[in-house]
């Protein structure tokens, strides 16, 4: 009886094989023939789920962004759930999850500088980089609304403008972290979030 395959995670597969790969080697070795001999298939196999390489790298990149926007948002509803003594500790805890701070978060911050940086030149991963940098915006306007509006942040602080300047620091954060982590390690990049946290409470 011939084998049965589920096609989605046939795909899932694929792309995982594809994410290792850009980990260990950088996305310019993620080809058809690399992926599919990491992946324990046929070139062919991988053909049948994939019109073409740029589909697939797609795809991975997306399976990457989804994992880190599921954990994120699973953070979010418990800041959004927390009382006002709560409010401040849900919040670290939550843009914690977006800096490289164990080994797990650090491989996916280098993947995603990998995919993002390629976004520059290749147009099809651009709107996926695009989408997703749009969402953290918004879960970050989100946050720093709800803790003004729990009176952990001043009534006049400018919450588009700080929502902005968040995003770019853990940006920064990220980067400095991922080229250099035996200078920017985990406390470091607590320290500096920490601060900057202060610093918006203080106004």
């Amino acid at each position: 009886m011939p084998k049965i395959v589920d096609p989605s995670a046939r795909r899932r597969a694929v792309a995982e094989a594809v994410l290792r790969i850009v980990s260990r080697s950088g996305l310019e070795a993620a080809s058809l023939r690399n992926v599919a001999d990491e992946a324990g298939l046929a070139v062919g196999s991988v053909r049948h789920y994939f019109t073409d390489h740029d589909e697939m790298v797609i795809f991975a990149m997306g399976e990457l962004a989804d994992r880190v926007e599921r954990r994120v948002r699973a953070r979010a509803e418990g800041i959004f759930a927390a009382g006002p003594g709560e409010h401040r500790a849900r919040t670290e805890e939550l843009l914690t999850e977006l800096l490289p701070v164990d080994d797990a978060r650090y491989e996916e911050s280098t993947l995603w500088i990998a995919f993002i940086t390629a976004a520059r030149t290749r147009p099809g991963l651009r709107p996926r980089a695009v989408e997703a940098q749009a969402n953290m915006l918004v879960l970050l306007r989100r946050v720093l609304c709800g803790a003004q509006e729990a009176g952990g942040l001043p009534a006049g602080l400018d919450v588009e403008l700080e929502s902005v300047r968040l995003a770019a620091l853990l940006d920064g954060l990220t980067l400095q972290a991922v080229l250099e982590p035996e200078r920017v390690g985990a406390d470091v990049l607590l320290g500096v979030l920490r601060r900057h946290l202060d610093s918006l409470r203080n106004g």
